[in-house]
């Protein structure tokens, strides 16, 4: 009898972009070159003094053996320095922070440490598809909840109330939104925390966009008491240009992070030292840095809503985030149908909406992270192979 899988691996399909780079690359051993703008990948580097960092600690001996699990003090303090000075939060940096392997670890880090098989976990719709797959491996019950544009993307708390929450243990929120580029406000994250102690739900902001054309960086801690019912998960990906680092973090009051910890302590055994240092380094630089970083992305921008209005999208013009959502023509099939043409007539692949979830159907999303000229390029390949057909 063959060996079978355990039974969360079922439940589990492939990421979307791992089969659709796949699709991509073979496309390209054809000699087709394809420029994809689906994947938010930051193309440019972090900044400067950040890689001298990274040089300088690297060569020093005594930083190449294994580091505690809680982070090195110079990374959680620069946490707690950037939390206080962008945020207007104090956090603890020994108790109430703690550096992650990224963010999206962090994820399933916070989804073992408090979710048990069948607790039931809300997690919108649209949204970013880890916290649904996270969901199914620790064997816990997805609860979908809507998303509506008419809404600005916020969570209906008149259906929220509707729901049987009795079960509920977790849900997950992500402002600035991905996929929709939706900014939070004060007020909406007075109602998260306040539904969250009514009904004894833990509330988990996962907020790696606030610096990505975003001028009022916002963390669900600003409002009183959000400690004691929501975590924050944070990371240097998208603000820092270091997405391949892999370093984030976790905040929240010390008991939840010691729960995390138990986790996390089974599953690395530290983060290299060097790497630490020098995000500590990216977390110090002055605000001219985030300007210098917006300033590229709001160019690029005005290309890709070019692409949009090419394509005859709506969109918000107030989007954060290194994205562009945008919603299809009416007569369109369907966001799969476009992509799928765009694609092979064009060879540029735009993300279709429904990978997020059933409210991202008729949404198609545009990533910032490409050149000018990529996107430049990209405008006279759809003008000339898709729109002449």
């Amino acid at each position: 009898m063959a060996i079978q899988p355990a039974n969360r691996i079922s439940e589990v399909k492939e990421y979307y972009f791992s089969k659709k780079l796949r699709e991509i690359d073979e496309m390209r051993q054809q000699g087709i070159q394809v420029i994809n703008l689906g994947i938010g990948n930051p193309d440019r580097p972090p900044h400067p003094e950040v890689l001298k960092e990274l040089n300088k600690a690297s060569s020093e001996k005594g930083n190449h053996g294994y580091q505690s699990y809680i982070g090195i003090p110079e990374l959680r303090n620069a946490f707690a320095s950037w939390y206080r000075q962008y945020f207007e939060v104090a956090l603890d940096p020994a108790k109430e922070v703690l550096p992650l392997m990224g963010s999206k670890e962090g994820i399933m880090h916070i989804s073992m440490a408090f979710l048990n098989k069948d607790d039931k976990v809300l997690v919108p719709n649209p949204g970013y598809p880890t916290y649904a797959s996270v969901s199914k491996l620790v064997e816990a019950e997805m609860v979908t909840y809507d998303l509506e544009e008419e809404l600005n993307w916020q969570p209906d708390f008149e259906k929220l109330e509707k729901l049987d929450l009795s079960k509920v243990k977790l849900m997950w929120v992500n402002y600035p939104n991905m996929p929709t580029g939706a900014n939070a406000t004060l007020e909406l994250f007075e109602k998260l925390v306040a539904f969250g102690k009514k009904h004894n739900i833990l509330i988990c902001n996962d907020n790696p966009y606030s610096f990505i054309l975003n001028d009022n960086p916002l963390s669900i801690f600003r409002i009183e008491g959000a400690k004691d019912t929501c975590i924050e998960l944070n990371s240097l990906s998208k603000s820092h240009n270091m997405a391949g680092w892999r370093v984030g973090m976790v905040a929240s009051n010390p008991e939840f992070i010691q729960y995390i910890l138990r986790v996390k302590s089974n599953m690395d055994s530290g983060m290299f030292k060097p790497l630490q240092l020098a995000a500590a380094k990216a977390l110090g630089l002055k605000k001219s840095w985030y300007d210098e970083v917006n300033k590229e992305y709001y160019q690029r921008r005005e290309l890709v809503w070019k692409i949009m209005d090419m394509l005859d999208c709506k969109y918000d013009k107030n989007q954060s985030g290194m994205f562009i959502w945008a919603r299809i023509p009416e007569q369109t099939e369907s966001a799969e149908r476009l992509s799928d043409q765009i694609l092979k007539h064009a060879h540029v692949f735009i993300t279709p909406g429904s990978i997020f979830g059933q409210k991202g159907q008729r949404y198609i999303r545009i990533s910032l992270c490409s050149t000018q000229d990529v996107l430049k390029e990209s405008i006279e390949k759809i003008k000339q192979n898709l729109l002449l057909k």
